[in-house]
């Protein structure tokens, strides 16, 4: 009686968080972070264990065989959904239906052949391999896709393993004891179910706060970030330069503040789309120019700021005459995608400087060398004459 008061509560947890996520997936527009596959994980294994509610004892039958089938559909939802909240084009349906008629077609056949004992422990040993793979990805990914999300990978890992354990022991005791192992009165069952309240309980919170995470990260990325080049922003310069000057390995560091040559010209003759046009691909020039690690700001206008770390002066040269040469090289087509438009950079280099406060006295610095760049005839580089005092 208490086993089935459990799972009472616990199909009336997975449908009311069914419909939370659900009505979370609606009010995030086009990114719904796979919160829709949530909702469907949760309503398949509500239904599913509505199902056994109804059913009564482990036999065989239409509605044991779609218990079944809707049991082990709802982790593989789970998965579904992690993948679209990691950033992957997943199918849904498709998946779901082939998994559904296929385990439906294997569970005849080993109905047919071995048994209902056998067929149940099929589902016990399905899960618990299913539940061990998913433990493993939520491990792999602390390492990899999900490396700002640790803690709650690990987290999920640990609560993953553990109903992973539960149906090996569950498949262990059906091999063993039969079906004597899935009456609701036993005590592994209670057990069973009071864990998978648990996880109803605990897991959905955990959805909605890596969501809210997830959404807190990217709208910190859009406010240090320029939206037409994809650059850093001022903002998000001087963070990142505060972090850098900050770690143990911190060298001095050069700034060049790079200017378009005439491109209020260019807005003037082409228009203003077509400017940034001209824009967005000097910034894949910086992008791509630069070394890796260097930061690249988008300052306002045609300037861009980029900071050479961890070199010398010999080296930010260089890097200073190699970007000058790459934007001069490109182009980008105008609006009738005949005329190829150029243009060129003039770039000034400031001394080196060791902290995150005197940024501004050397934006300066480099400032006054761009100017002089420009009044010598533009696409040039030019250094500090801090140089050569």
């Amino acid at each position: 009686m208490v086993t089935t008061v459990i799972l009472g509560m616990l199909c009336v947890y997975l449908l009311c968080f069914s419909v939370m996520f659900l009505l979370i997936s609606t009010r995030l527009n086009g990114k719904k972070m796979g919160m829709e596959v949530f909702a469907l994980g949760n309503l398949l294994l509500g239904l599913a264990y509505i199902l056994q509610l109804v059913g009564g004892p482990p036999g065989w039958g239409v509605l044991s065989m779609v218990n079944h089938t809707l049991t082990l559909s709802a982790p593989v939802a789970y998965v579904l959904g992690g993948m679209r909240f990691f950033g992957q084009p997943t199918p849904i349906l498709r998946p779901l239906l082939a998994l559904a008629v296929a385990y439906s077609f294997i569970q005849v056949l080993v109905q047919y052949w071995l048994g209902n004992e056998a067929r149940h422990a099929l589902l016990a040993g399905s899960c618990a391999l299913l539940f061990l793979a998913m433990t493993a990805a939520a491990l792999h990914g602390v390492r990899t896709f999900a490396q700002d999300l640790r803690v709650e990978m690990i987290v999920f890992a640990m609560l993953i393993g553990g109903i992973c354990i539960l149906n090996a022991m569950k498949f262990a005791m059906i091999v063993e004891g039969g079906l004597a192992a899935l009456d609701l009165s036993s005590g592994f069952q209670k057990v069973f179910y009071i864990y998978m309240s648990f996880l109803a309980t605990v897991l959905p919170p955990c959805a909605v706060w890596l969501v809210l995470r997830r959404l807190t990260d990217e709208l910190r990325t859009l406010a240090a970030h320029d939206p037409l080049t994809r650059l850093l922003n001022r903002r998000g310069l001087m963070d990142a330069l505060e972090l850098y000057f900050r770690s143990r390995k911190a060298a001095a560091a050069y700034l060049l503040i790079v200017d378009i040559d005439h491109f209020k010209r260019i807005n003037d003759t082409h228009g203003h789309n077509v400017g940034d046009l001209v824009l967005s691909r000097v910034a894949e020039v910086l992008k791509a120019t630069v070394r890796q690690g260097d930061l690249i700001c988008r300052l306002g206008g045609e300037e861009f700021v980029v900071i050479a770390l961890d070199t010398d002066r010999a080296g930010v040269l260089q890097l200073a005459e190699r970007t000058r040469a790459a934007v001069e090289q490109s182009e980008v087509l105008g609006t009738d995608h005949d005329q190829a438009i150029r243009c060129t950079a003039t770039i000034g280099v400031s001394e080196e400087f060791t902290s995150v406060q005197l940024f501004d006295e050397f934006l300066q610095q480099a400032d006054a060398a761009l100017y002089r760049g420009k009044a010598a005839g533009r696409n040039r580089t030019e250094w500090s004459h801090a140089w050569d005092a």
